[in-house]
């Protein structure tokens, strides 16, 4: 069994541990980590829609410390996903309407273009990161030739995100920031990227370039680097460990029920964090201002009272509810995207004739972290 609710992330197979906690109380102390643990669907979407009095961050302390005052901390602070308040829901509009607009098969064909042209000698560890996020920046209008360099400055950026960064990787992120802040100053006051599918999207109808949208646009980027990450990485596990699912993999319709339903079933995102901003009763608890709780959303997914059957990997499942895309004013209105440009990743990989039994044999890992499920291919 992993050690906590954090160290699930990163285990071989949490489930069974998931299963456990779920058995325990609708919310239940933790006292290693100093919070409270939901692992329920129900609790958990409770807390998801108890958007006043649980926040995303804590109020004390609204961009981490590590990187307050550095230029990652200024993207960091604009971003809407991980902030509340007016001012930061006042960008959702152009980036949902941007999203809701894709046409998807056009951005399906657009990735496959893309991850077609990553090298096929980089390590599969890397390729994973690399063919939907130069998907995304070519979507937002990124010449090709720097999509590589686009890809390591979001790469880089991400650090920032995570609590176990070092020094020098926070070093890092700040200066990949202020490169990425940059080139979308230049790329948004040109004409010709304009054109592009999605940032003609967010700046339609007469949006104003504003430093906080700029902001979003790279927080948009981030979200397709780890977390699509993670779903093309897992999908490509469940074919793995499934033989049984090869076959559906050979059409389009069928990569994408695989990837939905790994979405569900075994999730990049499988934790998210709430903190009380005021004294709140959840599930029969009693929070008071300034606690922490842990959303188990990988845990959710397998709620049999959220999804029959959950533990069973059923691509043409009937009714697939998730919540690894979050729920409620913070849910993530990039999911349709997300599971596109996984689906292309993954059927780029798949004509590359990798073998997948081998590819068993010699196992994987995962990369460290705290809440994102990441495979490394041995």
């Amino acid at each position: 069994m992993p050690a906590d609710p954090v160290a699930a992330v990163t285990h071989a197979d949490p489930y069974p541990y998931y299963a456990a906690l779920r058995e325990g109380p609708p919310l239940a102390w933790n006292e290693a980590l100093q919070l409270w643990v939901a692992s329920r669907a129900d609790v958990v979407e409770q807390v998801l829609q108890a958007h006043g009095a649980l926040r995303v961050r804590p109020m004390a302390e609204p961009v981490p410390r590590a990187i307050a005052g550095s230029a990652a901390g200024e993207v960091f602070g604009h971003l809407v996903r991980m902030n509340d308040g007016a001012a930061h829901q006042a960008q959702r509009p152009a980036l949902q309407r941007a999203l809701s607009g894709l046409d998807l098969a056009a951005v399906h064909a657009t990735a496959l273009e893309v991850a077609r042209r990553v090298p096929e000698r980089q390590a599969l560890a890397d390729t994973l990161f690399s063919m939907p996020v130069r998907s995304v920046a070519h979507l937002l209008g990124f010449d090709d030739e720097l999509l590589p360099r686009v890809e390591g400055w979001m790469r880089d950026f991400v650090a920032c995100l995570s609590p176990l960064s070092t020094a020098a990787q926070l070093q890092h992120a700040s200066a990949a920031a202020q490169e990425l802040m940059a080139r979308f100053e230049v790329l948004v006051a040109s004409a010709a990227p304009r054109s592009a599918t999605l940032l003609h999207g967010v700046l339609a109808e007469g949006t104003m370039p504003t430093r906080p949208l700029l902001a979003n646009l790279v927080g948009l980027m981030s979200q397709t680097c780890d977390a699509t990450a993670g779903l093309l990485g897992n999908s490509l596990v469940a074919l793995v460990r499934d033989p049984a699912l090869r076959a559906s993999a050979r059409t389009r319709d069928g990569l994408l029920a695989i990837v939905e339903e790994t979405a569900r079933h075994d999730p990049a995102v499988h934790s998210t964090r709430r903190f009380a901003a005021e004294t709140v009763t959840v599930a029969g608890t009693a929070l008071a201002p300034g606690d922490a709780v842990l959303l188990l959303l990988a845990s959710a997914n397998r709620d049999p009272d959220f999804n029959e059957e959950p533990d069973r990997f059923a691509p043409m499942r009937a009714r697939r509810r998730t919540l690894g895309f979050g729920h409620g004013m913070h849910a993530c209105p990039g999911q349709a995207l997300a599971c596109t440009l996984a689906t292309a990743g993954l059927e780029t990989l798949l004509r590359r004739a990798p073998d997948l039994d081998a590819q068993g044999l010699r196992g994987w890992g995962y990369r460290p972290s705290v809440n994102t499920r990441i495979p490394l291919f041995h």
